[in-house]
This record gives C-alpha cells, structure tokens and sequence, in this order.
C-alpha cells in the first residue's frame, strides 16, 4: 500500500529552498565587491550634505530601509520618491548631498527621468543595479553591481533573491560608514532615545530607582522584624544603616533563606548583623541604566543602593526597573 504524501515535506523543502537560494546568491556576490564599492564609500565621506536614496516599486522599498539604517548608523540620509521629485520634491536636494539609485534592471523609465535633473546640477550617483552595461551604471559616478542568477519563487519573476541583495548591499555600505565614522554605542542610542538602547544609555538610575518608603533596619534589629520590614518594601531587600545614618549592609530574601537553612530554629533570636551581607555593591544617581545592567550582571545580583556623592543613601534600583 502506497503511503500517502505528507503536504508538510513539501513546505519544509520550498522554505529551506528559498533560503538556500538567497543564501548562495549573497555569496556569489562578495567577489563583486571591489573599488567601485571603495569609490561610493568615498564619496559619502567626502559628502557634505545628505545621503539621498532613490528608487521605485520594490527598489523603492529597498531604498527605504537603505536610507533608514544609514541614518540610524550616523549618515545622514532619508529616501526619495522620483516621482515625487517632479512635483516639489527636488527641493530637497542640494548641493553637496549624494544620490543612490536602485533599479535592478538599470533601465526602469521613472528613474531613468529623474536622473538627468541630477546630472544637471552635478549631484553625483551611486548606482545599484544588476547590469553593469545598463543606462543607470552609465550614468552613474560608480556602480555597484547586485546580479543574481534567478530570484527564489518558481517562476523567477518576482524581485526575492535581487531585493535581498540590493538589501545587503545597503547594509554593507551603513556598515561600513559607521565604522569608518568610529560609530559607538552612545551614539546609536541618541538616535534611538525610544528604544531599549537608548533608555539604557540615556537613562539614569535616580530616574528610575525607588526614593521613598525605603525599607531600612539597623544591624541589632531582630531578624524577625527584619523579615516584616523586607516583606512590606516589596523589593526583596532591606538598607542595614547603623544609628549615625550610614551604610553598613544589606539583607535580602537571599540571606535569609540561607539563614533558615543554616540555623533552623535559632534564627529568630539573632539579629541582622549576624546574617547581612556587609559592604554591598552601589551606584551613583547619574549611572546610566547600562552601567547599573552591567553591575548586576557581573556580580550576579539584583538590586543596588544609589548613594550620592557623600556616600549617603538615596534610593535602591533592580533588575525589574532596569528591564522594564
């Protein structure tokens, strides 16, 4: 008896196809990265103004997120419509700026229009197409060159494994500026002031540490009383402060299941110094979360006592604020 054809194999193959497809095209494509790649990464460094990205249809959507990781990389740089720039748009563009058109045949008629407006004022292009010979490569100052044997769907029409590349190609030239434009992570954040980077670095732990109600105990406190006092600050955790006011330690959920374990009954009848932690880690109130993230990480623990500048406590910050 025949068994019947499972449908599931055939969408694990055309999947793991697809991807195989746009993988080889990619690799196939590092050979053709040479001094025409050298000479637009140069002319974006010399530019003055900004990085213009142009395309239409898929090559327009390419040069959309083109323009939007160059920007957040530190070029600045934003995507243009060719239609758009035959009703105001052109505008936009000035002296000193540097234009990126993306077609994959090289003769796509909208931007083959809008490129003599450019060559006009002397703005120089940087063409992106899978024709070397093609009018856009012509055209352009340097060209770089994203051919692709076939596109991934089974009728090697739709623009797949192309878009990929010319994704790619993108990418690398972002890449590539942000590290010659010694790119740092503080620098990504102030792009991304809403992002999870940016809160981290940007942030300071006084913006996000707990100020008031803090739950403190003194080292001859009862460590039942201790336990009521961690219980109702609901941060896991008690400041152990001697009577002058200082910092001397910290007990937490921690110490006193340890304790438990290690006493058993007499546990009740010692006092907070016998099973703090002496010495706990601190930060100052203008750490970045990233600072106050590293700390608790490195030492394995999770929260911190924010003291100031004269060692006086003025908050505790956890790992729960810092991820939040």
């Amino acid at each position: 008896m025949c068994q019947e054809k499972d449908p599931r194999n055939d969408i694990l193959y055309y999947a793991r196809k697809c991807f195989s497809d746009e993988a080889d095209a990619l690799t196939a494509l590092i050979p053709l990265i040479d001094d025409n790649f050298v000479k637009a990464v140069e002319m974006i460094m010399q530019c003055s103004g900004k990085v213009i990205v142009t395309g239409v249809g898929k090559s327009g959507h390419v040069g959309e997120k083109m323009a939007a990781t160059m920007a957040s990389l530190g070029t600045p740089s934003f995507f243009l419509n060719p239609l758009d720039a035959f009703h105001g748009d052109l505008g936009m563009i000035s002296d000193g700026d540097v234009v990126i058109a993306i077609s994959y045949s090289g003769y796509t008629d909208e931007l083959l229009r809008f490129v003599p407006l450019l060559t006009e004022r002397h703005i120089p292009i940087i063409g992106i197409s899978g024709n070397p010979n093609s009018l856009l490569a012509q055209y352009s100052a340097c060209h770089l060159n994203i051919q692709v044997d076939h596109e991934a769907d089974q009728l090697n029409l739709a623009p797949t494994t192309s878009t990929t590349a010319t994704m790619v190609m993108g990418d690398a030239l972002a890449c590539v500026l942000a590290r010659l434009k010694d790119f740092r992570t503080q620098d990504f954040a102030q792009f991304h002031p809403g992002g999870t980077l940016g809160k981290r670095l940007l942030s300071r732990a006084c913006d996000y540490m707990v100020s008031t109600d803090l739950p403190i105990v003194t080292p001859t406190t009862n460590v039942m009383d201790a336990i009521i006092t961690i219980s109702n600050g609901k941060l896991g955790l008690a400041i152990v402060m001697n009577h002058e006011g200082l910092l001397v330690g910290i007990i937490t959920d921690g110490d006193v299941r340890r304790a438990i374990q290690r006493y058993r009954n007499e546990m009740f009848g010692l006092m907070v110094t016998d099973i703090m932690t002496p010495h706990p880690k601190t930060i100052r109130p203008e750490a970045s979360l990233n600072e106050v993230d590293q700390i608790l990480r490195r030492y394995n623990i999770h929260a911190l006592i924010v003291t100031d500048e004269h060692d006086h406590v003025v908050g505790i910050i956890d790992s729960f604020r810092v991820m939040s």
